[in-house]
């Protein structure tokens, strides 16, 4: 049962949206990653992702991300413009250590944008980082 695992808050991993350049598509797009900020190890990483609106909401995503070194980053998703309206929620589940850690990023309506960009360390990149 889920009342019987002992989870840990993640710290020192965030969720960030960066603006990059698509070759295949011509256009700058957003995408979502997962930023190791610590000198673990992540291990199995698992990420559920989700768009809500007031009478919108996405499909329900789930994705196994393997491993991330310490102080790297992996792609999640690419996200559309057209969700950008919503909240965006992002759960991430992960082992380090021996222990499970896990917690809930959120993307609230409107704010990812290049007005809200910020320098996101690991990737040497301006984004936006989920809260």
């Amino acid at each position: 049962m889920r009342k019987d695992i002992n989870f840990h808050t993640a710290e020192k991993v965030q969720i960030v949206a960066i603006r990059e350049w698509d070759k295949d598509f011509l256009a700058q797009h957003w995408n979502i990653y997962v930023v190791n900020n610590s000198t673990m190890l992540l291990e199995t990483i698992l990420v559920m992702s989700r768009g809500i609106s007031e009478n919108k909401k996405t499909t329900t995503l789930r994705r196994n991300l393997g491993n991330l070194i310490p102080e790297s980053s992996i792609k999640i998703e690419f996200i559309t413009d057209a969700v950008l309206e919503f909240t965006n929620e992002y759960l991430v589940t992960y082992f380090s250590e021996d222990k499970l850690y896990e917690k809930v990023f959120t993307f609230l309506p409107h704010s990812i944008s290049e007005k809200n960009s910020t320098k996101i360390p690991v990737i040497h990149s301006e984004g936006v980082i989920a809260s």
